[in-house]
């Protein structure tokens, strides 16, 4: 049988693993200057535990995991002869892949928080789940890397996020903007367009208004049964200003007797003056009307940030979520968090060539094969370079000089090192660098000073 990966999978080579690793050890070191701690959760969940947190379509999305042993024969022989999918899935499946690291997250949370400090800073890099249809940064299996804080409410914590966002993308030298949006905000929209019961489905569908436009979101609306009239009132939701605090101002006068409209209006209002006050340049913001993000669990703030000047979706998202807890049984923990993108990351430092020739680690040293005895003395020497840290390897086979120069080579490995009879007998090493070709013999004990 000729092997494949299943969609939407992938292998990484050492090169790939070295420059995920160079992104994720940026973001570690700030998640942990921000004062977040690290945590991790398993990879699957009781499907109960994911169910019913991100929406219709993310339940679709999700993983299943068929239970162990003759799975079928525990089902009823009317769900199975009618192909009864929905009843089939609770009868031969109780587990799932993890969707993402927040509802695994909100769990931990609701199983511990009584031996816990709040408020409570985690940070998490692990690999989600999804059953999605694989594209140009879509996958099936990636990785999230999130920080969340649960226990306030306090504004103080957007305006933290935004900044750790900013400094992260500056130091990984990526160009971004950071969009904005309220989830009441929306709520006061479908208030004001008098479709509060179908809020749902008025923000997924205006969610998508970047992939599909105007004629899309409009079709995707009318299709859910949304009245065009409701929709004409919504109108100036797609034509927007580039200036993000004028354009919260301009909503401020449309929700004055919108309580929940105003209350997210205000929040959204301090969060972008307290981040320009804080030096944060107008270019790095923009409030965002149309943002949703698609997911049923956000109360308040919404994130999603882009990459300047690259044609891909969003590298980073994330938002309030004061109610998490409550489907677990509790209560009064409000939330929030924000997610960066690994893979989508890589793609874009990838295509912009952001990656700096130091972040893929090679050997130093290779040492050439002459033989048994010599590979021994080689042996001793190399065992003293890697206490001092410094990487080095023995050619495994006694071949043609030419061989091993070209391992060197392909494997990009600066220095051959000739540690033969001579060299062991006058107690000198010898070494050449590939790049320059330059060769300099000294003592041994000389080199390994």
């Amino acid at each position: 049988m000729k092997p494949s990966l299943a969609k939407g999978t992938r292998d990484f080579s050492a090169e790939e693993v070295y420059r995920r690793k160079f992104i994720t050890n940026i973001l570690q070191t700030n998640f942990e200057l921000f004062g977040f701690q690290p945590l991790e959760t398993p990879s699957f969940e009781n499907l109960s535990t994911l169910t019913g947190k991100y929406g219709e379509e993310g339940d679709r999305l999700i993983f299943k995991i068929l239970n162990s042993g003759d799975y079928a024969s525990k089902t009823k022989d009317e769900d199975w002869s009618t192909k009864n999918s929905q009843k089939l899935i609770s009868q031969i499946s109780e587990k799932a892949l993890r969707y993402d690291l927040t509802v695994p997250f909100a769990r931990y949370v609701a199983m511990n928080h009584g031996q816990m400090t709040f408020p409570f800073k985690r940070y998490q890099i692990q690999p989600v789940w999804r059953a999605d249809r694989p594209q140009k940064g879509r996958f099936r299996e990636f990785y999230q890397c999130d920080a969340d804080v649960v226990g306030s409410k306090s504004l103080w914590q957007e305006v933290e996020l935004v900044q750790l966002y900013l400094k992260s993308f500056s130091e990984l030298k990526i160009p971004v903007t950071i969009h904005l949006n309220n989830r009441k905000i929306l709520s006061g929209l479908a208030e004001l367009a008098g479709i509060s019961d179908q809020l749902i489905d008025f923000t997924v569908a205006l969610d998508k208004l970047h992939k599909v436009g105007k004629e899309g979101v409009v079709k995707e609306l009318l299709a859910k049964n949304i009245a065009q009239e409701s929709i004409e009132k919504l109108d100036f939701l797609f034509s927007q200003s580039n200036n993000a605090l004028e354009n919260v101002l301009q909503l401020k006068e449309k929700f004055q007797s919108n309580e929940i409209g105003t209350s997210g209006v205000e929040e959204l209002e301090f969060v972008l003056k307290t981040c320009l006050e804080l030096g944060v340049s107008e270019e790095s913001l923009k409030f965002d009307i149309t943002l949703a993000r698609g997911l049923d669990y956000y109360t308040g703030a919404i994130f999603e940030v882009k990459a300047n000047n690259v044609a891909m979706g969003s590298i980073g998202g994330g938002g309030r979520y004061d109610n998490l807890t409550e489907v677990f049984g509790v209560k009064n923990i409000p939330g929030i968090g924000i997610s960066f993108g690994l893979d989508r990351i890589y793609l874009v430092m990838e295509e912009l060539q952001l990656f700096p020739q130091d972040s893929v680690k090679t050997v130093s040293y290779l040492f050439a094969n002459y033989g048994e005895k010599e590979s021994f003395a080689a042996m001793k020497v190399i065992a003293q370079l890697r206490a001092k840290g410094i990487s080095a390897e023995l050619y495994p086979e006694d071949a043609k000089l030419k061989k091993q120069f070209t391992y060197a080579e392909k494997k990009g490995i600066p220095n051959l090192v000739f540690y033969g009879e001579q060299e062991i007998s006058e107690g000198k090493i010898t070494v050449k660098n590939l790049k320059t070709g330059e060769q300099i013999t000294q003592g041994t004990e000389e080199f390994l000073a």
